[in-house]
């Protein structure tokens, strides 16, 4: 259920502010009412604005191109938005879903992050994390099925081109050219339908190694977002929520990652500062880092001034997600290519959402869904909707 803790440091080492966010039984767009209206990181002035932008958020039409022309910053400034209620409130909750500050972010992404979590349903905006490594969550989890399924799994193998074919005549309309495998080691794997799962930069070097035509709004200058998580052990319990927000403090978002690390609880506290549209710190050392967040956490919780830092580490995803600005859809490619038999998954393609697992696993069933399409064609099957059978091998 949405409750976030969102605190702010005090001046002088007094205790720092704390404000929820946190939603009631209200119907949506209700349930955030009194927590808005109480929020005490905004004056009186700002908070009563708050419901001219959302109102004007929610009026939009996802489908409207135009909403890809302009920041979601610009958008909120003229609909009576300060610069404190961008970084107090609506940064809250664009950085760590498009991954950038609203001035920056596209408007189509944030309104469709906003409409979608705030808009529709009272829940729709409830919060999960994993307390088991992400490894564990979706690498060992996607395996069982595959192998369950009868798949191949081959790790460590990298694809370094396509082999295509021309399609013979008579094979009826559609792309003149055909996928016949991929080429991993040397080795050539032939293959009915390839679904390329990569990062976009992967995409395009393996279009080019190819031969293959850029497809019409292929992702060549989507560009990177890195995210940057300070990981800090200390000897005691310094964090007494499972996960908390911040504002004018470095830190963004931080999760007590005790469980997830491995870390017996009876030998002190792991936590992770996770730093969306990290630009300026994807650079800077890692000492620099552990020792600005872990004086911005021990501001923000007095426990850890006095604990003792046992352990820490910064993690950097340089690419972490695509660059989530105005002119962003124009470069997100369907899943189908000018290739038959080639289809295009990943959070980067035209989802319709931002770069969230949610956007990666709505691009891996569609193009699944038409991979599996095509071979029942190729082979001559007739399939009513829906049936798409078992392909005779699949390789991963």
């Amino acid at each position: 259920r949405l409750a976030i803790p969102v605190l702010r440091p005090s001046a002088g080492g007094r205790a720092p502010s704390l404000s929820w966010l946190r939603r009631n039984d209200l119907p949506a767009p209700l349930q955030l009412g009194t927590a808005l209206a109480t929020y005490g990181h905004l004056g009186v002035a700002d908070r009563l604005r708050l419901g001219r932008a959302a109102l004007a958020l929610r009026r939009l039409r996802l489908s409207d191109p135009a909403l890809d022309s302009e920041t979601f910053g610009a958008f909120l400034a003229r609909h009576g938005q300060s610069d404190a209620a961008i970084e107090r409130l609506w940064d809250l909750i664009t950085l760590p879903t498009v991954n950038l500050h609203a001035g920056e972010a596209s408007l189509a992404l944030a309104a469709k992050v906003f409409q979608t979590g705030l808009f529709t349903e009272s829940d729709a905006a409830d919060l999960g994390w994993s307390r088991v490594p992400l490894a564990t969550l979706h690498a060992d989890r996607a395996a069982r099925v595959l192998r369950d399924g009868g798949a191949t799994i081959r790790k460590r193998a990298k694809v370094t081109a396509l082999r295509l074919a021309d399609r013979p005549p008579g094979s009826g309309d559609g792309p003149a050219r055909a996928v016949a495998g991929v080429v991993v080691g040397g080795e050539t794997i032939e293959a009915d339908a390839v679904v390329l799962a990569v990062p976009h930069e992967v995409a395009s070097e393996l279009y080019d190694a190819g031969r293959v035509p850029t497809p019409a709004g292929h992702a060549t200058t989507l560009g990177r977002s890195p995210i940057v998580d300070v990981h800090v052990v200390y000897d005691r319990k310094v964090l007494d929520y499972d996960v908390a927000a911040a504002v004018g403090s470095p830190v963004q978002f931080l999760f007590d990652t005790t469980a997830s690390s491995g870390l017996d609880p009876a030998d002190g506290q792991c936590v992770a500062a996770s730093i969306s549209g990290a630009d300026v710190e994807q650079g800077e050392r890692p000492e620099v880092l552990i020792e600005r967040y872990t004086r911005a956490i021990a501001d923000l919780f007095p426990a850890a001034r006095n604990a003792s830092v046992v352990d820490a580490v910064v993690s950097r995803e340089r690419a972490a997600t695509f660059r989530g600005v105005p002119g962003t859809a124009a470069l997100r490619p369907r899943p189908a290519t000018d290739v038959a038999g080639l289809f295009l998954a990943g959070a980067w393609t035209d989802t319709g959402w931002p770069a969230t697992m949610e956007g990666a696993v709505r691009s891996g069933v569609a193009a699944a869904a038409l991979a599996l399409r095509s071979v029942g064609n190729e082979r001559g099957g007739h399939r009513r909707p829906g049936d798409l059978g078992r392909p005779e091998e699949v390789v991963a």
